[in-house]
């Protein structure tokens, strides 16, 4: 399922949450901080199985070997094209989707990856707590005042805020000043550090990374206003790459190339994003119709279907199932296609494939509830409420699914489980208000004592956190 969350989801989930605790606490790393609450509560993620899937899968050996596999780390797809990268706890990674656009191969991916697991890892975050906390003149606040603006600009996407936060960070010359600075620079060495020594663990190159770093240093020479926020937030002097450029061609892996079948899936992941997300016309141009690649169909494809409809493209969501029926996306695609067509009967089949196919993976069932709801078999309740309930033991926070579950409940008329969904889905859409109002409604027809009335008592108690 190919979507961008609600923006202004605001403390009622995990990763609001711990961007809400990094604002308050001067948490930093890749980014620092997010000092206006309406910016961060404004960021727009995107969810989709397959691109999801190829984060965990970069990720995952690396956490590994770094000692967080454990950790129930998440990889989340910020909606922004600029090449940005982050973390703001330990247990919640950023990645903007312009990262994946702009990296040509994995391995440039799994270098900023390895990087960023870098920073939980060496507990970069407490660590430029505690050396914030401990300084008291008022220069080093202007200096934090400086790296919260900047890390605004990263937040937000945009370069006008980063470049006056530069001219915050580095308008003081104050000891306290070159102190701070100096400890996010060792921060940043020491993550280059911990990356190479995760990718070599891992016997995966370095080159990757080194690119990436080698090209946002070559950025820095020129107006802070048009650089990507991932510079603003990662200095990165010529010392520092010329470090890492040692560490990475030492590495017995530096000429290693990614698997062929890996290298795929990184453009399959990027024609879609491009397909989805990018105009029509752009697409085209960008895969014509002589790049016969699969990735180039498939962005082709899911352009042609945004851009005419079914009849413009089904033939092409035909011919990509038909010629390579094992890939679960490509029949997730068309069941998205044929809901958002209004063809949900349609729309089971193929979803129920991708399901089957892909059976630890949530979004895809949830899209399956939506097509079972959609159809006009009424029959289908029982199944939409099986399949939402398995989705959202993983999507707890998943507003729509709980909206599905609330339909389908009401569909069998049990009106208590329908309110305490609504409820839900009232709660992670950060309408309050509404929640309550179905939280009272659930709890009153509940059992006192039952899970449902505990469920619907804990929204009724729920308070939201002071800004």
């Amino acid at each position: 399922m190919f979507s961008s969350t609600v923006k202004r989801r605001r403390s009622l989930t995990r990763w609001t949450r711990a961007l809400r605790a990094g604002i308050a606490s001067l948490l930093a790393s890749a980014l620092a901080l997010a000092p206006i609450p309406v910016q961060a509560q404004s960021i727009s993620f995107i969810r989709d199985a397959e691109t999801e899937k190829l984060l965990r899968d970069y990720a995952k050996p690396i956490l590994k070997v770094a000692g967080l596999e454990t950790q129930n780390i998440r990889v989340h797809i910020v909606k922004a094209t600029a090449f940005n990268a982050f973390v703001v706890d330990g247990q919640n990674m950023f990645i903007n989707y312009g990262t994946l656009m702009k990296s040509e191969r994995p391995n440039q991916v799994i270098g900023v990856i390895a990087h960023e697991t870098g920073h939980i890892a060496g507990g970069h975050l407490h660590g430029l707590r505690q050396a914030a906390s401990g300084a008291r003149s008022a220069a080093l606040m202007a200096q934090i005042l400086g790296l919260v603006t900047i890390a605004a600009g990263a937040v937000a996407g945009g370069s006008n805020i980063g470049a006056a936060g530069a001219g915050v960070l580095y308008g003081g010359q104050s000891m306290a000043q070159r102190t701070l600075l100096s400890y996010r620079r060792g921060q940043e060495s020491s993550a280059d550090q911990a990356a190479v020594t995760y990718l070599n663990a891992t016997k995966q190159s370095a080159r990757g990374m080194l690119e990436t770093f080698e090209y946002f240093q070559s950025q820095g020479l020129t107006s802070l206003q048009y650089v990507d926020p991932y510079i603003q937030s990662h200095p990165m002097p010529q010392t520092r790459i010329s470090q890492l450029r040692e560490l990475a061609i030492s590495s017995p892996y530096f000429e290693k190339l990614d698997p062929p079948e890996l290298q795929q899936r990184h453009d399959l992941v990027r024609a879609k994003l491009s397909g989805f997300l990018d105009n029509p016309r752009i697409v085209f141009n960008r895969y014509p119709n002589s790049d016969q690649s699969l990735p180039a169909v498939y962005g082709r494809t899911i352009a042609k279907c945004r851009s005419g409809g079914a009849s413009a493209c089904s033939s092409d969501l035909d011919r990509l199932i038909s010629e390579h029926p094992d890939n679960p996306y490509f029949w997730e695609l068309k069941g998205e296609f044929l809901i958002r067509w209004g063809r949900g009967g349609e729309a089971v089949a193929p979803l129920r494939e991708a399901v089957s196919r892909q059976p630890k993976e949530s979004l895809p069932r949830i899209m399956l509830a939506q097509a079972l709801l959609g159809s006009n078999d009424r029959s289908n309740a029982d199944e939409a409420i099986t399949v939402l309930r398995q989705a959202l033991v993983k999507e707890s926070t998943h507003a729509l699914g709980y909206r599905l579950l609330s339909q389908a409940y009401g569909r069998k008329q049990l009106i208590a489980q329908a309110d305490l969904a609504s409820a839900q889905s009232s709660l992670y859409s950060n309408d309050l208000k509404r929640a309550k109002t179905f939280a009272a409604r659930a709890k009153s027809k509940f059992r006192r004592g039952s899970p449902g009335w505990i469920k619907a008592d804990d929204i009724l108690s729920y308070q939201p956190p002071k800004r």
